[in-house]
């Protein structure tokens, strides 16, 4: 059986799915709308510095903070987009 391509070649390139409300999947999934959640939203990216000998224990606190709620948002963000692609087919998601 031949490969069906899906790009005649244009310069413009290939879009899969006119809109996000088109039902679009990968590798025989159901297919869904374009998956979207706020868990999807960008992280913060203001710079952390790094503590110095002479951090006051309250100042160090701070900055461990800041970097758990950082780690935080980062797994919730892993485990949208995982989500995502497994919803869509583009990986499985588990063996």
């Amino acid at each position: 059986m031949a490969i069906k391509q899906l790009s005649d070649g244009g310069p413009d390139g290939v879009r899969l799915g006119q809109s996000a409300a088109d039902l679009v999947s990968l590798y025989g999934v159901t297919a869904v709308v374009q998956p979207a959640a706020t868990a999807q939203s960008a992280i913060a990216t203001t710079t952390l510095t790094a503590l110095t000998s002479g951090e006051s224990l309250l100042g160090a606190i701070s900055m461990i903070n800041i970097v758990i709620t950082r780690l935080a948002a980062n797994t919730v963000l892993n485990n949208q987009t995982r989500s995502d692609l497994v919803t869509l087919g583009a990986i499985k998601g588990s063996a």
